[in-house]
């Protein structure tokens, strides 16, 4: 897992290692898995805030599955010019 920005500084870590539970089947399932982590995990990824995920450095939505992914990634909304 890794954690970027605002998100980073609220979670308290860049990034960690988790061995997840065989129900964590997608990316929506981890963020609600990941709430109950920690205040700040629960914080971060609150229902109704504005972030985004990667898996494996690819953009993705929150119903893409997670078998076989290296690396989740958590940002803030972005925008470029």
């Amino acid at each position: 897992m890794r954690y970027f920005a605002w998100m980073k500084r609220t979670v308290g870590l860049a990034e960690e290692e988790v061995a997840l539970p065989e129900e964590v089947r997608t990316v929506g399932d981890l963020v609600v898995w990941l709430r109950a982590r920690s205040a700040g995990h629960a914080e971060a990824l609150a229902a109704g805030a504005a972030f985004g995920a990667a898996v494996d450095q690819r953009t993705t939505t929150f119903d893409a599955p997670l078998a076989g992914a290296r690396e989740v990634a958590f940002f803030p909304p972005f925008t470029g010019g």
